[in-house]
């Protein structure tokens, strides 16, 4: 078959998971009609992938077992593991380049899909620019692990995630938090630390464990059952889709095409009832949760992965209108917006839904805990009938990080942190916050500078700190970081004009130390040193 070809051809051919029929025929034909059979093996010589494939040899090929080294991470050589599978594989791909040469077509078998996590890869990279080549794609573990729970692993806008289990406790647990579906591969020895990492996403009882999927000794269930001790390599972690999961009543999280809707607004919710909730047909067995969640200054880049998990699990999302708006719409999830001016309201109103069992993510822009939505959860929630429904606290990047980083770094050295607006405090307490921090010499953050109903804050501001600073002093304002209308710039303190700043502006001003820069290109940087003058 090859006497027209110099050289032969190369072919990585994806075996599947294990059921010797889950072969492509394009798979089967090659194998048959090989000069060589390639196939990587441990040091007992038995090899998955030969054993997937034994029908379709028919005794007159070349076998070459590419026998590993090491399949531990212990050995002798002076490279280390990863020096001696480098030199492995060097060997190995020389092996299959001579056969190569000699005019015979090689195909490398591989179990599964040969470029998903394969062996194969590693003789790819070497041998695939020398030589004409072809991959064969097979059916995964993954797809086979689905197919065999039954349960759809990802749909519509899900979004799935492949983790090899080998990652640390904490990674894993970071991409567990922060997707829809997840597969977790390379389990055996990993499998304590994938499974305490589930936990601490919060998605352990979500988990499904499947091992040796379509093979002989195959087993699924709930992957909090399985026994850590007897969890073989070749097995994986699931975690379905959630678009048809059901909630702890049995009963699914919305009604048939219902899915993403929004709850009614709260206003004018009676208390102790407030509109959107559910009727209590569901969650009722227990208390649920209430989340404050910090979604950072505005979209998905901000967002960390604890957060993008909380939002995800939720089945409930409270918030302001234009902050659930950046939330993506998932299927079975209830939406509850309202209206910037009733933190309380919607405060009792997130708290009320856990109590009837539900998970609710209260969405708060930039970080909760700075003049957000933390506050009014808990000071509801250390009042009856509340005091029993935990709440947590997720972070968020806030504005005035996210603004600093934005121009270089303004807050480098000690800063205060203030509101301009008064609608929750005076205008004097303000004014005395103020005068204190420009005597201490402080950077000030200031945060609700102004708006349509508030237009006077701002150049009251600026001429209480021209008493303390210098009318040089640089100025940063930020406006939408983050989001399509982002604008930075830096006045000087004495040219700070209150037209400029709107409700979405926040303003960093510098202290005696800050330095303000125009760097090669024309670049504005400004800074604060980390040492005082005196230290």
């Amino acid at each position: 078959m090859t006497d027209h070809q110099e050289t032969g051809r190369l072919y990585g051919v994806g075996v599947g998971p294990g059921d010797p029929s889950l072969l492509t025929v394009r798979a089967a034909e090659l194998i048959g009609k090989a000069d060589v059979i390639a196939y990587h093996c441990a040091r007992h010589g038995r090899s998955h992938a030969r054993a997937i494939a034994e029908r379709y040899l028919t005794g007159r090929q070349i076998e070459e077992q590419l026998m590993y080294p090491v399949t531990v991470e212990t050995t002798d050589h002076p490279g280390g593991y990863r020096g001696a599978l480098d030199d492995f594989y060097q060997e190995a791909s020389a092996r299959l380049a001579a056969h190569l040469d000699a005019g015979r077509d090689v195909v490398v078998l591989a179990e599964g899909d040969p470029l998903f996590y394969g062996s194969y890869q590693h003789m790819h990279k070497r041998l695939a620019h020398r030589y004409p080549t072809e991959v064969v794609p097979g059916v995964t573990s993954v797809s086979a692990a689905a197919a065999r729970l039954g349960t759809p692993l990802v749909e519509a806008e899900e979004v799935l995630t492949i983790i090899p289990g080998t990652l640390p406790e904490e990674e894993l647990a970071a991409r567990l938090a922060a997707t829809d579906s997840a597969v977790v591969m390379k389990l055996g020895r990993t499998f304590p630390a994938v499974r305490r990492a589930l936990e601490r996403a919060g998605r352990l009882d979500d988990a499904r464990y499947v091992e040796r999927a379509t093979m002989d000794g195959e087993r699924t269930g709930r992957l909090a059952d399985v026994d850590p001790d007897g969890v073989p390599y070749f097995s994986v972690a699931v975690l379905p889709s959630k678009v048809a999961a059901l909630d702890s009543a049995g009963q699914p999280y919305a009604a048939a095409g219902a899915a993403g809707a929004a709850g009614d607004p709260l206003d004018g919710a009676p208390d102790g009832a407030p509109d959107g909730a559910p009727d209590g047909s569901a969650g009722t067995d227990g208390v649920g949760e209430v989340v404050v969640v910090g979604t950072g200054p505005a979209g998905p880049l901000w967002l960390t992965p604890e957060a993008r998990g909380a939002l995800a699990n939720a089945t409930d999302l409270v918030g302001y209108t234009t902050y659930l708006d950046r939330v993506p719409v998932r299927a079975g999830q209830l939406r509850h917006g309202s209206d910037n001016k009733v933190e309380g309201v919607r405060a009792e109103f997130a708290l009320e839904l856990a109590r009837r069992g539900r998970r609710v993510a209260v969405v708060s822009s930039g970080d909760p805990g700075v003049f957000a939505m933390a506050t009014a959860v808990l000071e509801a929630a250390c009042t009856d009938p509340y005091r029993d429904v935990p709440v947590r606290v997720l972070p968020g990047m806030t504005a005035a990080h996210a603004a600093a980083s934005r121009i270089g770094a303004p807050l480098g050295h000690d800063y205060a942190v203030v509101s301009l607006s008064d609608r929750l405090k005076p205008w004097e307490v303000i004014a005395r916050r103020l005068r204190a921090a420009a005597e201490a010499d402080l950077v000030l953050a200031l945060y609700n500078p102004g708006s349509k109903s508030r237009t006077t804050q701002v150049g009251s501001a600026r001429d209480l700190l021209l008493e303390y600073r210098s009318p040089q002093t640089p100025v940063v304002l930020a406006r939408d970081v983050g989001g399509p209308t982002e604008r930075i710039r830096t006045v000087a303190l004495a040219e700070l004009d209150p037209a400029d700043v709107d409700m979405r502006t926040l303003l960093l001003v510098g202290s005696t130390q800050t330095q303000w820069v125009r760097r090669g290109g024309g670049a504005e940087v400004v800074w604060t040193p980390r040492r005082y003058p005196e230290a």
